[in-house]
């Protein structure tokens, strides 16, 4: 599921639109469903507007088996409601630095470390959900706690301790991707629950769209620059 989920989620450049309706839901050959506003055509690609205009997952068109219809009254509710930043992190905080350290520390990909945050947070130190998660990496109190954070505030300390548990996570799952980002958003009790991703948009969109932000980043760090016009190698004019 996970090799599956990882190549329907990379993106496309090029856009060409078709309209669908407004709550719909496309169910993937492998079983997963993604709920979305909308859709648009972008050559052998469906693009799937999961969360407003700008959020979006690519899936290849083969990949979708059918769309369903979803009720009006099931649309998608942003899991996180950042409070706006009272204050700004230390002047001394490098956040490519913390997460270059923290995935130095425990062996994962910064690539990954930095979409979880983005989808987290929004790289907003002083973000705080509804659910009462806290900081970049959104931890729990109780989470946070058990990691030894005493301030889920400290920039430092929150990119230090959710990397720590999501390793953990990935460690229970046998470093299946999909299972401990899904955990890492609904709580592992939640993957035991149900063997698997639980039925939650909520959390299939951000499990999407942390991949999909994912796979964006090592398409472009794969893609080779553009070389420079080579000048013409030197010439010796003819012997007269």
């Amino acid at each position: 599921m996970k090799a599956t989920l990882q190549l329907a989620l990379c993106t496309a450049l090029i856009l060409l639109a078709l309209p669908c309706s407004a709550s719909e839901s496309a169910v993937l050959r492998n079983g997963f469903s993604i709920r979305h506003q909308r859709r648009q055509i972008i050559g052998t690609i469906t693009r799937l507007y999961v969360d407003g205009k700008d959020s979006f997952v690519d899936i290849p068109t083969v990949e979708i088996d059918h769309f369903e219809s979803a009720p009006d009254d099931a649309a998608p509710t942003p899991r996180l409601a950042p409070k706006p930043a009272v204050d700004n992190p230390p002047h001394s905080f490098d956040l490519n630095q913390a997460v270059k350290d923290a995935s130095g520390t425990y062996r994962l990909d910064p690539d990954l470390v930095t979409s979880v945050i983005r989808a987290e947070s929004g790289f907003n130190v002083r973000a705080v959900s509804p659910k009462g998660a806290q900081g970049l990496m959104q931890l729990m109190p109780q989470t946070a706690s058990e990691l030894g954070v005493h301030n889920a505030f400290d920039p430092q300390a929150n990119v230090e301790a959710g990397t720590r548990y999501l390793r953990e996570l990935l460690e229970r799952y046998d470093f299946d991707l999909i299972k401990a980002l899904a955990a890492y958003n609904a709580g592992p009790q939640r993957i035991d629950q149900y063997g698997g991703v639980p039925p939650y948009y909520e959390t299939k969109a951000y499990v999407a769209r942390i991949v999909r932000d994912f796979n964006k980043k090592k398409m472009a760090a794969q893609t080779p620059a553009k070389s420079a016009p080579k000048k013409p190698a030197a010439t010796k004019p003819p012997k007269q």
